[in-house]
């Protein structure tokens, strides 16, 4: 009988405390488990020793939206029935279609990364449209104020070369230096940082939210970051520019010689080896620094598509960057050309959405939710697996039971009947 009261009383603080709890809270545990991130398929990398990761802006909802709710997500997204990528040991990738802006498939899109020289394609983005590749430009030595024993392309300081040449340096042998006189040719009387100003600029004019550069080179710098969504929206600008395609695409090309610096030319190769080992390849960017580890940028062609891929934070082995993004490559290419998680929104469509809503103007009012009251409302974040809720609730039912046993505890100890049992 006592326990019969126990229990009855046991069940009305809990109905009290948290009316509208799922009589199995297994069915919560499922339905939180199904809104947890999938996670990406990884291969295995070895340890390697870098410097500390930079800690990231705060995510702004907004940006992590772009191009569709799927991507909002630090784990994969991919189409319906559409088989697993393949493993990689990038932290976070993308793949897309070029022409139609469809995402095939993605991993952590909107998460931030350190771009190391694939920030190369926002400096081209940015400096394409803008410089005559005919124009003769004379190296500074501003312009080779890199850091020791990173990548250059042999530019010399009172070299005369066309721009043209520089951008085949800056593409085909990831020159620092080239970068430099890129950026301060295109940047004006402000010169670098005018340049770097403009890349900001055309990033956000591009939709890049995400995407801070603090250096034209991708070198590190305090604050530089993009993600495998901005990316792709950068690589599809540069992708729309014929010279782009015909510079990525270039096997060799010659640096002349300076004969009033008595120096004589050489040759360069494309150092993406994409364009000699994929059928069908585009071209596109490597990237490399201790911090931001491996980075990549790889388009192809086949059979009337043209995708894109980049990817963050890769390590090269157990296989290199751009044979990891051949492999996401050939999975994109397996999909069908509907397939889609999301897009990348086209230039300047953000910029257009903010100013059809003006900052201030009254945002429209929505319907409010029913009224539930506060022990229905805790019910149904309790069942949604709020522990912000969960803890206190479960506490004070535990305080109340223990009250409860107690009482009848006492109670049984003052009606026992003294004296000997009898047998």
């Amino acid at each position: 009988m006592r326990a019969r009261v126990l229990a009855a009383a046991t069940a009305a603080v809990l109905a009290t405390v948290a009316p509208g709890v799922p009589a199995q809270p297994a069915a919560a545990q499922v339905a939180s488990a199904a809104r947890a991130p999938l996670p990406c398929p990884k291969a295995p990398a070895p340890k390697v020793s870098r410097p500390p990761r930079p800690v990231p802006p705060p995510a702004v909802p907004a940006d992590r939206a772009v191009g569709g709710a799927q991507l909002d997500t630090p784990g994969l997204a991919t189409p319906a029935g559409a088989p697993a990528p393949p493993a990689v040991t990038a932290t976070s990738w993308l793949v897309a279609d070029l022409d139609t802006g469809a995402v095939l498939g993605s991993c952590g899109p909107h998460e931030y990364g350190t771009p190391a020289s694939t920030q190369k394609l926002l400096l081209t983005a940015t400096m394409l449209p803008k410089l005559d590749p005919k124009q003769v430009v004379t190296v500074t030595r501003g312009d080779l104020d890199i850091a020791p024993g990173s990548s250059a392309v042999g530019l010399l300081v009172g070299g005369r070369y066309p721009v043209e040449t520089v951008w085949l340096g800056l593409l085909l042998n990831s020159g620092n230096e080239a970068a430099n006189v890129l950026a301060r040719l295109g940047g004006g009387a402000d010169g670098v940082a005018g340049g770097v100003r403009a890349m900001n600029e055309e990033a956000r004019r591009l939709g890049a939210r995400q995407t801070h550069a603090v250096t034209p080179s991708g070198l590190d710098g305090k604050g530089q970051f993009t993600s495998a969504y901005d990316l792709a929206l950068i690589a599809r600008a540069c992708f729309a520019s014929p010279l782009f395609r015909r510079y990525t695409l270039t096997e060799r090309a010659q640096i002349p010689a300076q004969p009033t610096l008595k120096k004589g030319g050489f040759q360069i190769q494309n150092e993406n080896q994409l364009i000699y080992r994929y059928p069908g390849a585009l071209g596109g960017k490597t990237g490399f620094t201790e911090l931001a580890r491996h980075s990549y940028v790889g388009a192809a062609q086949r059979g009337g598509r043209r995708l894109v891929v980049t990817l963050l934070g890769a390590e090269a082995r157990p296989v290199r960057g751009w044979q990891q993004g051949a492999q996401l490559l050939n999975w994109g290419f397996s999909l069908p050309r509907d397939a889609s998680v999301g897009r990348l929104v086209e230039p300047g469509e953000l910029d257009a959405a903010e100013a059809a809503t003006p900052s201030g103007s009254p945002v429209p009012p929505t319907a409010p939710a029913p009224w539930r009251g506060p022990a229905v409302t805790a019910g149904h974040r309790m069942a949604e697996g709020d522990w912000r809720v969960i803890v206190p609730v479960a506490g004070t039912a535990a305080t109340v039971v223990g009250v409860l046993v107690t009482l009848l505890v006492a109670r049984r100890r003052r009606t026992r009947p003294t004296g000997r049992r009898r047998a």
